[in-house]
């Protein structure tokens, strides 16, 4: 299929920016918004975001008129902005959808306002933006964006062209949205998710006998209770056994009563109000919980009555996100973290070169190396040759391999005596003493982008919001880096 091509169409008519007085940091965000907006026309990456939805779009419809095309342009590039303008504050659906119906500064930004009205998207919207791109579409169009960068800094009015030859290696943790994994936490979530579920089936009509559904909820939220006040008594041990043996109890009898009800759906699901999909995403919630609960039941018992340790590899840490793993970093504040590995690479700029979401168990820092200088040679070609990371990255294959790529191995060395006669090098030297900035890129990333953690459920959407975060720092370091150079030039001129 030939790549599409984009259909002019007429922008809305934007009502003008009001005139803010005395405030610097709304004139830094309005200077910032206004930087990218020309950021994403002279880099191409609006049209290219947008050309390429328009391709998978066309290939699922046999006749497309030519008004249906551009308004599913228009909606391509309000969800390229609206969901720039979201990572970049912030903030999550609900909170971006009231902001942005009561800032003029969005509206403009976001192309929401026209002369007459203004059409703010509501939170489902911009739930369905955040999914508007596969993340290898994005991905990609981050490494072109690099690409423009290095080889015409002119077009993009940077004081000088990126540098891809240079590589800072570092790895931390994204915390996944989950509370943090104790056994018999599971089982009082299980028995909500599926008691939950009983009752939408009941309010369609269909019954066996049983009790009210909350009233199981009532009672395991109650041994919840003596579980947690279990600690501060005499003999908490047998008393925490007692009260777990309770809560298997009923656990039982829940997933008992879960998979009548379960059965009887599948059966009978049309004679509710339910559609075919809608009573599949009940059945499909239910299967989910009841599938990990046998093995829930055994950690739990294992790990309180027995007394056993629980290989890591074996746990469940949450019935709802099973792409979640225990990653012991050893942290101050936070020594054993929950999420998955996060590997960056940035480059003497501050621009996030090249990315990783491990999706597995966490894997040595060492073995991430190699797969990182492997995607960065096939985005950008053979323009590496120097590469910069803390011990951990350092192995005898690596040292072996960066020297047969001809790659300055500037990787902290994990032998002392290596250490000490490597440090009389001022190149490494030099490539370590900015290596210690990368630790702050990581928080700038993990902290101001993210907020400390990942909102989005399943790993995809997780993989897919890392790499619009990682589009949208750039872009942030790109609109700062022309602000640099238009100081620098306004202190010459005078």
């Amino acid at each position: 299929m030939p790549d599409p091509v984009i259909i002019p169409f007429d922008l809305p008519l934007p009502q003008v920016l009001p005139t803010i007085e005395g405030n610097v940091d709304y004139r830094d965000l309005r200077d910032q918004l206004l930087r990218i907006d020309q950021l994403l026309l002279t880099t191409g990456l609006e049209n290219r975001l947008i050309e390429q939805d328009l391709q998978g779009w066309l290939s699922r419809r046999k006749r497309v008129s030519a008004r249906a095309q551009q308004n599913r342009q228009r909606h391509g590039r309000r969800a390229l902005r609206c969901n720039i303008a979201r990572h970049l504050l912030e903030e999550d659906y609900r909170r971006f959808a009231a902001h942005a119906a009561d800032s003029p500064l969005l509206q403009y930004f976001c192309g929401l306002s026209e002369v007459d009205r203004v059409a703010v998207p509501s939170k489902s919207t911009l739930q369905r933006y955040a999914l508007w791109w596969p993340e290898e579409q994005v991905h990609r169009v981050i490494e072109q964006v690099l690409l423009q960068g290095a080889g015409a800094p002119d077009r993009l009015a940077l004081p000088e062209p990126l540098d891809l030859e240079s590589a800072f290696l570092d790895t931390t943790c994204i915390a996944a949205n989950i509370h943090y994994p104790v056994d018999w936490v599971l089982l009082r979530d299980a028995t909500r998710t599926l008691m939950k579920a009983v009752q939408l089936i009941r309010d369609q009509g269909l019954k066996h006998r049983m009790e009210e559904p909350k009233s199981f909820v009532r009672r395991i939220n109650q041994l919840c209770i003596q579980m947690t006040h279990a600690t501060r008594r005499d003999e908490r041990r047998r008393q925490r056994k007692k009260t777990l043996r309770q809560m298997d109890r009923v656990v039982g009898v829940v997933r008992h009563h879960a998979r009548r009800y379960r059965d009887l759906l599948a059966e009978h699901w049309a004679k509710t109000q339910w559609t075919q999909p809608q009573a599949q995403q009940v059945l499909r919630r239910m299967d989910r919980v009841l599938g990990q609960l046998p093995q829930a039941r055994r950690q739990a018992r294992q790990r309180l009555l027995a007394g056993q340790a629980v290989a890591n590899e074996d746990k469940i840490l949450s019935l709802y996100e099973p792409d979640v793993h225990v990653i012991v970093r050893g942290k101050a504040g936070a020594e054993v973290e929950f999420g998955n590995v996060l590997f960056l690479a940035e480059n003497p700029q501050g621009l996030i070169i090249d990315w990783e979401l491990i999706r597995g168990l966490a894997p040595a820092d060492s073995v991430l190396l190699p797969r990182s200088v492997g995607r960065m040679a096939q985005a950008y070609g053979d323009v590496l040759n120097a590469l910069a990371g803390d011990r951990g990255f350092d192995s005898q294959v690596n040292r072996v391999g960066l020297a047969l790529e001809r790659i300055y191995n500037g990787v902290c060395p994990r032998d002392p005596q290596q250490l000490a006669q490597r440090g009389r090098s001022y190149k490494f030297k030099r490539l370590q003493r900015r290596r210690a900035q990368t630790e702050a890129r990581l928080a700038i990333v993990k902290n101001v982008f993210l907020g400390g953690r990942l909102r989005s459920k399943g790993f995809p959407h997780r993989d897919l919001a890392i790499t619009w975060t990682v589009l949208v720092h750039n872009l942030w370091v790109l609109a700062r880096l022309q602000r640099r150079a238009a100081e620098q030039a306004r202190r010459l001129a005078a």
